[in-house]
Formats: structure tokens, C-alpha cells, sequence
């Protein structure tokens, strides 16, 4: 008989996943954020961190018209939990094209287009990068990356570099003027190894607030088009940053218009408050070319197996709730009056704190609050003025100086806008 192990040499006390194979993952940044807020008890603590929109009274706030088509759910006799297919619910994805691309589009006329529900945008971000990784094979080995605006995100390294493609960057935001350097950013359109995959925010960039002019878009195309390079969009906010539906999508609209080949990963998190549903969209635009629906078709099929194997099929009640608003003319009449209630809060947010600090004679210039569009702004207060503003006045925002603009309101724009003033004027 074997001798019996010591408890050192005892199977249940050893792994295959020591530390040296499997370290401690640091914290993710903005959960940690949001976990440290809701363990402040100071009455005055705000929550500038937060990815969601607020009302103004800080409370989340449930769409009217998605209660509307919630109550119209739940009373469909017909409704039921079975599966979905694995490409999703398909009235949900067509009218999830004509949102994007236009009702008029010629590409979805032409049938240039296959689109898959997806678990929010992160999962059509996620479904595209995987199947570059697998398929796009560009003249040069240096070509197969995808480049993310520098700043971007931080969840697109993380998607990309967990399907094993190297992430590169173009520039992007300003330090100094606090809006798009433009000129960098063309500079590394033009530098990139031709046929590069370029990640692009169609609206409200995350997590700078700054968008191209339609001029500057139009330059940015033609550059993209001269280097023969693959355009990835990531769109989170259509209808959320100008109020306007169509024009948050005219960028997208623009490159197809170009005749370029592209995907766009599409969210519905944000615009119709859906956060923890996760509905979501991924759409493949084949390029106008007579075998353009054969390569539509090949495409799908790859795009479905990639899917299968990793969710098998998408989740269902989000994209019935987007779908029944998207699909009826007078919930979607009511979905855009929502959307402009919410662009319409923010906007009014970014021009109460501007008057504040103009106010209290705050150092240095705060043009970039208005300039900039959407959910978040870049304030420019480094990583120093951040710590002091959150160890000394309870204000929770990222290290980068990012604000969520959702989460000010008519209660503590002002409270906030004397701590900024308290902290740029201490010279750290």
C-alpha cells in the first residue's frame, strides 16, 4: 500500500492555477469607483463615474415609452421564454438596420447587409473583433490590428486583446484645447500599415465628448479610402448625443454612402435606458459590387457559428421591448421626445456648470464644457485635482479627469462646480 501524502503533497491542497500562472487581476477602475461611492455616507457625495443617465433628481430613470411597451409585453398572450434564434430576434434586427443605416438605405435595399442581436455593444464589438481575428487577412502581417482612438474606451483593449489582436492607436483628443486633434489623428490614419482596422466612434466619443465636424468626417473617409482601410464603427449613443437620431448616424451613413466595406457594433443600452437588458446589435455592410449578397451570405454564416459558439443565442426580452418601440410608429415618436428629454437634461447640466465656473472665476478656460457632446466630458483636471476632489468633497469620477454630465443635476452642479474651483485653484 501507498504511503499516505502528507497534507503538503495532498491533492485538495494544490492547484494547476498558482499565482505565477494566474496573478490577482487588478480592480476594474469604474466598478471600483462605483463601489467606493456607495460606501461614502457624506450626504454631499456625488457620483460622476457612472456610465447611465440620471434624472435630476440622481435616480435612475425608466424611459416612458419603455414602460408602455413593457406593459404591452406582458399582456401578449403569445409571448413565451423559448429560444431565440442564434442571430436574434429578426424583427428587432431589421429594425435595428433601418436605424442605423436609414430607412432609404441603398445597402439595405440591395441586401448588402446581415445583422446579428448581440448582448449590448460590447458583445457586437466583441463578435466583430473575433471575426477579424479569424478571417481578415490584409496584404501585411503589421496590418492585422485593430487601432482605437487614443483615448477610447477602456473595454475595447480588453475585447481586442482577448481575441488575440494587437491593438495600436491613432491620436485623437487634445490636452491643449481639450477637442479632436485632428491633424494627429489624420497623420495616423495616414501612417498606419494600409488596410488597417480603424475602431470608430460614430457619436458622443467615449470617453472624451469630442465628435468630428461633418468636414472633418468627410476628410477622415477619404483618408481611410486612400489607404484602403477597414472601418469598425462602435455606436452607444445614437439619438442620446445631439437629440437627433439621424444626425448621431450620419457618419456611418457617410462611409456607406462612400462604398466602403464596414461593421458597426450597435447599443441600445444607453438610448432606450436598457443597461442591464443588454440588447444590442451587430451589423456586417458588404461594399456595392455585384457579388456583394454572396459575400453577405458567407459572411452571416461565419458570423452565426462564431455567435453559437459563444452564446448560442442571444437574450430575449431587451430586444422585444427595443423591438415593439422601433417597429411602432407612434412608441417610436415617443422614444425620440424621450431622447430629447435626456439630451436635453445633459445639455442644460453642460451650460449650468460652464456659468458657474465663469461665475466663481474658475483658472483657465472652460469652452470645452459646451463644445463637447454627449454623456461624458473630458474636464481636464488631472489625476492630483481628481484624488483631492474625491478625498476632500466626495465627488467620484475617474482618474482621467472624465465626468459623466448625467450625473449632475440642479441639487449639486453648483456644489460640484465650487469643489473644481477649490482644487484647480490649489495648483496641484
Amino acid at each position: 500500500m501507498a504511503p499516505h501524502a502528507t497534507n503538503g503533497d495532498s491533492p485538495s491542497s494544490s492547484s494547476a492555477f498558482t499565482a505565477d500562472v494566474v496573478p490577482q487581476a487588478p480592480e476594474d477602475p469604474l466598478f471600483g469607483l462605483m463601489a467606493a461611492y456607495r460606501k461614502d455616507t457624506n450626504e454631499k457625495k456625488v457620483d460622476l463615474g457612472i456610465g447611465a443617465y440620471r434624472d435630476d433628481n440622481a435616480k435612475p430613470w425608466v424611459l416612458p415609452v419603455v414602460k408602455e411597451a413593457d406593459d404591452l409585453l406582458r399582456k401578449d398572450p403569445d409571448l413565451n421564454h423559448e429560444y431565440l434564434p442564434i442571430g436574434g430576434l429578426v424583427a428587432f434586427n431589421q429594425a435595428s438596420q433601418k436605424l442605423i443605416l436609414g430607412k432609404d438605405s441603398a445597402a439595405i435595399k440591395d441586401q448588402r447587409v446581415v445583422s446579428l442581436q448581440t448582448v449590448s455593444g460590447t458583445g457586437a464589438v466583441h463578435l466583430g473583433s473575433a471575426f477579424i481575428a479569424k478571417f481578415y487577412t490584409p496584404k501585411t502581417a503589421e496590418a492585422k490590428a485593430i487601432y482605437i482612438s487614443s483615448p477610447s474606451w477602456a473595454n475595447h483593449n480588453q475585447i481586442i486583446d482577448n481575441v488575440h489582436l494587437p491593438v495600436k492607436t491613432y491620436p485623437y483628443f487634445s490636452k491643449e484645447t481639450k477637442g479632436l486633434d485632428f491633424d494627429g489623428m489624420i497623420n495616423g490614419l495616414e501612417s498606419a500599415p494600409e488596410g488597417s482596422v480603424i475602431l470608430l466612434h460614430a457619436c458622443a466619443h467615449n470617453p472624451t465628448g469630442v465628435d468630428p465636424t461633418r468636414e472633418q468626417w468627410t476628410k477622415i473617409a477619404e483618408v481611410m479610402k486612400q489607404k484602403k482601410h477597414f472601418p469598425f464603427f462602435d455606436c452607444a449613443y445614437q439619438g442620446f448625443a445631439s437629440g437627433s437620431l439621424s444626425t448621431d448616424a450620419w457618419a456611418i451613413n457617410h462611409f456607406v454612402d462612400q462604398g466602403f466595406e464596414l461593421m458597426i457594433a450597435q447599443s441600445y443600452a444607453k438610448n432606450f435606458g436598457l443597461y442591464g437588458e443588454r440588447a444590442g446589435c451587430f451589423h456586417f455592410v458588404a461594399a456595392p459590387a455585384g457579388n456583394a449578397q454572396d459575400t453577405v451570405a458567407r459572411v452571416g454564416s461565419q458570423l452565426a457559428i462564431l455567435q453559437r459558439s459563444e452564446i448560442s443565442n442571444p437574450p430575449a426580452y431587451g430586444a422585444r421591448i427595443a423591438s415593439l418601440i422601433l417597429n411602432d410608429e407612434k412608441l417610436f415618436a415617443q422614444w425620440e421626445e424621450d431622447l430629447r428629454t435626456m439630451s436635453g437634461r445633459i445639455k442644460s447640466m453642460r451650460k449650468a456648470l460652464k456659468s458657474h465656473l465663469d461665475q466663481l472665476g474658475t483658472p483657465g478656460k472652460w469652452d470645452h464644457i459646451m463644445e463637447q457632446i454627449g454623456m461624458f466630458s473630458f474636464t481636464g483636471l488631472n489625476e492630483q485635482q481628481v484624488g483631492r476632489l474625491r478625498s476632500e468633497f466626495h465627488v467620484y469620477m475617474t482618474k482621467n479627469g472624465r465626468i459623466s454630465m448625467a450625473g449632475l443635476n440642479r441639487g449639486n452642479v453648483e456644489y460640484f462646480a465650487k469643489s473644481m474651483d477649490e482644487v484647480v485653484r490649489g495648483g496641484t
